[in-house]
């Protein structure tokens, strides 16, 4: 079959729909037929579409389904895409390609993301077909501002981040040497959007300067209009969600959290955004059971804590409504205070006068949930607690510490980024002692991912850490952003990228999420990135949940993909994925499908040193002590005194080692030289060798390289090598990469931290006055009354010493 091209059945203008067994089928639109070769590449399939259909396909998404799978739509988004593609239908000789826009494209992944089809459309769809009430008369207009003001020095326009808003920045750095790393106040670091984001995020640019109030699709109001002080439901208004990315915010089984009031956050929204009331059949710290409010309804999920109590997992979800979904006003008896208390802060930040009632009437119209005025008033009670704190803390104590940071770690990379409302949005620290171990003493090798807060969910804090020469783990960057999407992440390996200056190529290993994937390349051109194998593991046990296989059907394929993930050569890799297409030839396409040449270590290009999975960042949370999280500074101490004392006791540890590697790599060393003693070897020439065992390799100690890959992959010589050093008489650890060695492991941990003075002992709220005071009660005070002529009776002892004239917290006494 190689050589040989398919027919594909080209097809736009239509639109999909959902048949009652959750298949997809396409109808409408007009359709083409375009032979595809191997030889063809994507820009060639797009200009052919382009000119077929008459219209600009660069900015649209080609996307296909898989033989006898009409579930899953897979996309064509470079020629090894287009490959598979050929690969896959080689055999049905025809294929359907459907060209998608990138609105319906992601209506339709929201569509296949669920594990179960659901009967009800979102909140959003259900009152399309209402009538909206537009004054124009009495248009509430605000002004963005569209340019920071040109005397500021430091003003910049964030691309890359939230296009709606401009930033100010000021990056400060401190080095200990007067080297081209010396840059002065005020330096800004460029960062600009690319074709590599997302399309939400591109979605998100508006360029007029006067944006209207109800720009995302709410309904304008005339400001006169009579609210009802208990509850506000006026008939005339047609409420319509601005989120209805809410109603796929649940995705199904497998999904992770990071707690379980992250999962109950979600929860909520989810349920706004689909239109439906949910009821709790279980509800603690560590498992949540929740059903459809309708009796005979069978919609479920359950949710839990894992076995390393990191995350907070979905492991099971019917996600089919019988129960005809919400009438627009569902939902509302579940908007939780934690999801008002955030939506009201974000409507402060625009008006921090708005009123309760102004208030209740703008949620009423954006969510349609319909609120009472104590409700609100409470509501709003504690947002501006929040927002008074935070923004306390932006304006006082975060540019102290970022200056305190420099001065007592010279050397050392921090960035505090606002918005121009004086908003906290980004927060970045690297250490000058995790940055001089990463490049002297540390493999070329990063674990990006999120570390889980027990407490908060205002921010979420983001790690690049890597792993030292005794394959712990070693701390390099931390941010602190305001969410983890495509936009903080690629902010954060931008500025990763000024602080790392080491020259070596970087492989990142990461769970791809959150947009990830993008973001990587992005920012890092020439590095090599790697998918977690963890969370490749959980997809694909997801996807085997679709089929009708036994729990010992489902293991074996699990192994095997595991085999295929940690194959050194191209034969045991083919040899794992037909062992796969032997139980499910649908399994085996999806594993095809998903990019092995990003997590296989047969095809992957970087070095991984048989490290797949960013479990290892897991242990970084136990870092934070839990009261500490919702300040940004003291979470960044905390983190910081965490890391000298780690730092400290593995300097103190290293200096008892005896011989040339460290324990870990010492142990796996010896692992490897009991099996080596059972092979053969014949020598064919003074660097080149042939081992016999099982299998024959051959052996080039000269270029440190054995035909198994294993020596290449690992950095430790593979069992073919050492037996080759048994029979010539050489130690195998003057074979091992330096990076194992004792002399690296001390350089990672050479530097010190030093410790930042009055953290928590100064008031940095003094003199600061970023939010307007609270306003003195109506009404005359009350009174309190003394009567001088009364005398006391009571007579109060200390509970101590058991005298009277003090208590207990002030007691003197010698017991």
């Amino acid at each position: 079959m190689e050589g040989r091209g398919i027919v594909a059945i080209c097809q736009y203008g239509g639109e999909f729909v959902t048949n009652s067994d959750g298949s997809l089928s396409y109808s409408g639109g007009e359709a083409h037929a375009l032979e595809v070769g191997h030889d063809i590449l994507f820009d060639d399939l797009k200009s052919e579409l382009t000119s077929m259909f008459n219209v600009d396909v660069s900015g649209m998404s080609i996307k296909y389904f898989l033989p006898s799978n009409k579930r899953t739509l897979i996309t064509i988004s470079s020629d090894k895409d287009l490959q598979r593609m050929v690969d896959f239908t080689s055999n049905a000789l025809t294929t359907e390609v459907y060209i998608i826009n990138k609105v319906d494209n992601r209506i339709t992944r929201s569509t296949v993301a669920d594990s179960g089809i659901s009967n009800i459309g979102t909140a959003e769809n259900a009152r399309s077909g209402r009538r909206r009430r537009l004054n124009s008369t009495n248009r509430v207009t605000r002004a963005r501002v569209s340019a920071v003001d040109s005397d500021t020095p430091n003003a910049i326009t964030n691309v890359a981040g939230d296009n709606v808003y401009n930033f100010q920045e000021k990056r400060l750095f401190v080095t200990e040497n007067d080297d081209n790393r010396m840059i002065s106040d005020g330096f800004v670091m460029p960062i600009t959007a690319s074709s590599a984001a997302p399309d939400n995020a591109r979605q998100r640019i508006i360029t007029a300067d006067n944006i209207d109030e109800r720009a995302s699709g709410s309904i304008l109001v005339d400001p006169s209009t009579p609210l009802f002080a208990s509850l506000v439901t006026p008939d005339d208004v047609v409420p319509v969600i601005s989120n209805s990315s809410w109603a796929s915010i649940i995705t199904g089984v497998g999904q992770e959290f990071d707690n379980v009031k992250d999962f109950r956050s979600q929860l909520c929204k989810y349920a706004i955004g689909r239109g439906f009331i949910y009821k709790f059949v279980k509800n603690d710290t560590t498992r949540v059971t929740v059903t459809c409010n309708e009796e005979t309804c069978p919609w479920r999920i359950h949710a839990s804590e894992t076995s390393g109590k990191q995350k907070f997992v979905i492991k099971k979800m019917n996600n089919v409504h019988t129960c005809g979904g919400g009438n627009g006003k569902d939902g509302q008896r579940k908007a939780t205070r934690q999801w008002l208390t955030s939506i009201i802060k974000e409507k402060l930040h625009v008006s921090p006068q708005c009123k309760p009632k102004e208030l209740a009437r703008e949620i009423y119209e954006d969510f349609g949930v319909a609120l009472s005025y104590s409700q609100v008033w409470r509501g709003r009670e504690v947002a501006q607690k929040e927002l008074y704190d935070s923004m306390k803390e932006t304006y006082s104590q975060l540019p102290w510490f970022v200056e305190k940071i420099l001065e007592t770690n010279p050397g050392s990379v921090a960035l505090l980024s606002t918005s121009v409302d004086s908003k906290f949005r980004r927060f970045f620290v690297s250490f000058h002692a995790s940055l001089h171990g990463f490049e002297h003493g540390c493999r070329p090798l990063l674990f990006l991912d999120k570390i889980p807060l027990k407490v908060t969910n205002q921010f979420k804090l983001l790690v690049a850490a890597s792993v030292d020469g005794n394959d712990a783990v070693f701390p390099v960057a931390f941010a602190v952003v305001e969410d983890e999407n495509y936009d903080s992440w690629l902010w954060f390996l931008m500025q990763l990228k000024y602080a790392v200056t080491a020259t070596r190529t970087i492989t990142f290993v990461s769970n791809r999420q959150k947009g990830l994937d993008g973001a990587v390349p992005q920012a890092f051109v020439d590095s090599h990135h790697s998918y977690s194998l963890h969370h490749l593991i959980e997809d694909f046990k997801n996807e085997l949940r679709k089929g009708p296989w036994s729990s010992q059907v489902k293991d074996a394929m699990i192994s095997d993909f595991t085999r295929a993930a940690q194959a050194c050569t191209m034969e045991e890799f083919n040899a794992s994925v037909e062992s796969i297409r032997n139980f499910s030839a649908e399994a085996a396409e999806w594993v095809m499908a998903s990019k092995p040449e990003n997590w296989s270590d047969a095809i992957f290009k970087g070095s991984r040193y048989d490290h797949f999975s960013t479990n290892i960042v897991d242990s970084l949370s136990n870092w934070i002590p839990a009261k500490k999280e919702p300040s940004v500074v003291q979470m960044i101490d905390a983190i910081r005194d965490k890391l000298a004392e780690v730092m400290e006791e593995r300097r103190g540890s290293c200096n008892a080692w005896v011989g040339t590697l460290t324990p870990a790599m010492e142990q796996k060393l010896q692992t490897e030289m009991s099996k080596a003693r059972k092979l053969n070897v014949l020598c064919s020439s003074d660097t080149v060798f042939e081992v016999r065992g099982n299998t024959i390799s051959v052996v080039n100690i000269g270029s440190w390289e054995c035909t198994c890959r294993r020596w290449q992959i690992s950095g430790l010589p593979c069992v073919h090598a050492i037996a080759v050093f048994n029979r010539i008489n050489r130690s195998a650890d003057d074979y091992c990469s330096r990076y194992f060695r004792i002399e690296f492991y001390q350089s990672a941990y050479s530097a010190l931290i030093h410790l930042i003075p009055d953290v928590g002992s100064i008031d940095f709220y003094s003199g600061v006055s970023s939010y307007p005071p609270a306003r003195r009660p109506p009404g005359r005070p009350r009174r309190k009354r003394f009567n001088h002529n009364k005398t006391s009776t009571v007579v109060r002892l200390c509970s101590r010493c058991k005298a009277a004239g003090h208590n207990k917290a002030t007691c003197e006494a010698f017991l």
